[in-house]
């Protein structure tokens, strides 16, 4: 029996989209099953990305949608316990995980778009993975006439207002 193989690369954004110590790059994917999300920037004239999840406590990291660098662009910093991670690398340099690493996802960069490979435990989050919103409850019968809600009155509403 042949080996499973792994997805083929997915395409994450444009290249163009990745400007130099810019907004990162965020991406849906499994991992081990259940949504996560990766992000990716450009460092150095080069994409790098990551789990978006701190090497500490396994929460989300960017301190405003897609915004992981300090004021001064030079680090990754997790909003939530400030560990502060080198961008090439994904190294904690300080905080609460020093010496972990974030989790980095494979990328490759050509003709203009950036992708993402999978792996065994990293794997694309398609459409029929997302959970499906739940249906919208038809009205329920409020027991005004007709099945027509009550309007509220002053009296409906202040206990102290007499019947």
């Amino acid at each position: 029996m042949p080996e499973p193989r792994e997805p083929a690369a997915q395409r994450l954004c444009d290249s163009a989209q990745l400007a130099e110590r810019g907004r990162a790059a965020l991406f849906e994917l499994l991992l081990h099953g259940r949504p996560a999300r990766g992000f990716a920037l450009r460092i150095g004239g080069r994409a790098v990305a990551y789990l978006n999840q701190c090497a500490h406590v396994p929460v989300e990291m960017d301190w405003r949608e897609g915004e992981f660098l300090d004021l001064d662009r030079r680090w990754i910093v997790c909003a939530v316990h400030g560990a502060t991670y080198e961008p090439e690398t994904g190294r904690c340099i300080a905080g609460p995980c020093a010496g972990a690493r974030l989790r980095r996802i494979a990328l490759a960069e050509r003709d203009g778009v950036v992708y993402w490979y999978p792996c065994a435990d990293l794997k694309p989050h398609r459409a029929e993975d997302r959970p499906r919103a739940a249906a919208p409850t038809p009205p329920q019968d409020v027991g005004g006439p007709g099945g027509m809600a009550t309007p509220l009155t002053p009296a409906a509403v202040d206990p102290a207002s007499p019947p």
